[in-house]
């Protein structure tokens, strides 16, 4: 955690490759729209990393092939992925941090980050990927902080009689001294 002028920043260095999904859905560049259409839906996926001598060269979305092709009423099967496909390629590597990647994809305005390592496309991360992480750690933080929250209030005033104690305990989300606890238990 960072203290920062009354902000508190918590800080997780989680690289990129353990967040990433392995094997992403490749194309090769010469293929048509319609074979990549085909191979996202098969796999499940909204994009293509597009290869040129097996090297990524760029990548072809969903939305690529609604705007540049279902939209100008072109036939898929005559189109080449090449000719659509988003270039540059905008990569990060797998020892990076999954915050470079998230402010790779806000600087670039991209939903996706090839993940490559000498050249070889090894995974592929999503903003999906990052806001799962995302939403685990602030999971962990919102149970760090009731546990903090029940050791703070070990001292402090009771919430039933307003009495200063050293020795608060929770009860039905109440903190309350050994006194109210006692009348508690006889209720």
């Amino acid at each position: 955690m960072i203290h920062n002028n009354d902000t508190i920043r918590f800080e997780t260095r989680i690289p990129v490759r353990e967040v990433m999904q392995t094997q992403p859905t490749t194309i090769d560049a010469e293929e048509t729209v319609a074979r990549a259409a085909q191979t996202m839906c098969r796999d499940g996926v909204g994009s293509c990393i597009v290869l040129r001598d097996n090297l990524p060269t760029g990548i072809v979305t969903e939305e690529d092939i609604n705007c540049k092709v279902v939209a100008k009423d072109l036939k898929p099967g005559s189109i080449h992925v090449s000719d659509i496909m988003s270039t540059p390629l905008i990569t990060i590597g797998a020892e990076k941090l999954v915050a470079d990647a998230a402010a790779m994809m806000v600087k670039h305005r991209v939903r996706r980050l090839p993940v490559v390592e000498a050249q070889i496309v090894i995974g592929i991360v999503t903003v999906r990927d990052i806001l799962t992480v995302a939403a685990e750690v602030n999971e962990l933080l919102a149970d760090l902080i009731e546990i903090n929250r029940e050791e703070e209030y070990a001292m402090g005033v009771c919430d039933r009689c307003g009495n200063m104690s050293d020795d608060l305990s929770r009860v039905d989300n109440l903190m309350l001294c050994p006194v109210c606890q006692e009348e508690e238990q006889l209720l």
